[in-house]
């Protein structure tokens, strides 16, 4: 049998909050899913691909929201990074459960809990077969966790960001509300600006195509497409030049 060969070194995955979630259910983190998806992770560890993790904070708090309803923006944001920190240390414990090392580094510093956020290290960490999760976002109000894992992405040299979302690709219009939504197969960083596309915000669009980092938006539910995904094969929808 032919060995499988990852087609990149080194990859940015970005998870949502939601990720954490079992569908339907009003629990912020289910242990299930999350060993789930540490499992997914360890599948293309174990093909020798370099993973960096940026995870957002929405199953617990959302600042944007918050900030809606008339809390102050800043305060928001700063309780949403923070919740983003409780999603990175429960995946670094899924991650522990099945044998895969890991350090989780924040933007925000908080010693007893986690490394800070330095770059030298981080990419140590990953030369050595660690997996890194970065939480806390961009340690700054205003900026989403979409922004940060184009940050970390260009700041570590990732090859690649896979984007996880709940449904598999990039459409014209949410196909969960419209039935004759089309899906992109493939659509580049100026069509999606220009259409205002619900994928990344543009900040995070602008990082990634100035610095030609290609994004794949997948739906993480489908049995091995994050593996799919790295050995090269055609998943969800990819966003480049």
């Amino acid at each position: 049998m032919q060995s499988e060969i990852a087609v990149y070194k080194r990859i940015v995955l970005k998870l949502s909050g939601e990720a954490m979630q079992e569908r339907g259910s009003k629990e912020n983190i289910s242990p299930q899913v999350v060993r789930g998806i540490a499992e997914r992770v360890k599948e293309v560890r174990d093909l020798g691909v370099q993973i960096g993790i940026v995870i957002g904070g929405g199953n617990i708090w959302r600042g944007l929201s918050a900030a809606h309803r008339g809390m102050d923006r800043t305060t928001a944001d700063y309780m949403g990074m923070l919740a983003t920190v409780i999603n990175g240390l429960a995946l670094q414990s899924a991650c522990a459960q099945i044998g895969i090392e890991t350090r989780v580094q924040t933007a925000i510093e908080m010693k007893n809990v986690a490394e800070p956020f330095i770059r030298g290290r981080a990419i140590r960490h990953l030369e050595l077969g660690r997996v890194v999760i970065f939480v806390a976002g961009t340690g700054n109000p205003f900026f989403s966790t979409d922004t940060t894992a184009a940050l970390r992405a260009n700041e570590i040299g990732a090859d690649i960001i896979f984007k996880a979302t709940k449904v598999d690709g990039v459409y014209d219009a949410d196909p969960n509300k419209n039935p004759n939504a089309k899906r992109y197969d493939r659509i580049s960083y100026a069509e999606a600006l220009g259409k205002r596309l619900e994928v990344m915000d543009s900040t995070a669009f602008s990082l990634c195509m100035d610095n030609k980092i290609p994004i794949v938006v997948f739906d993480m539910n489908q049995p091995g497409v994050l593996r799919d995904a790295v050995l090269g094969r055609k998943v969800g929808t990819l966003v480049c030049d």
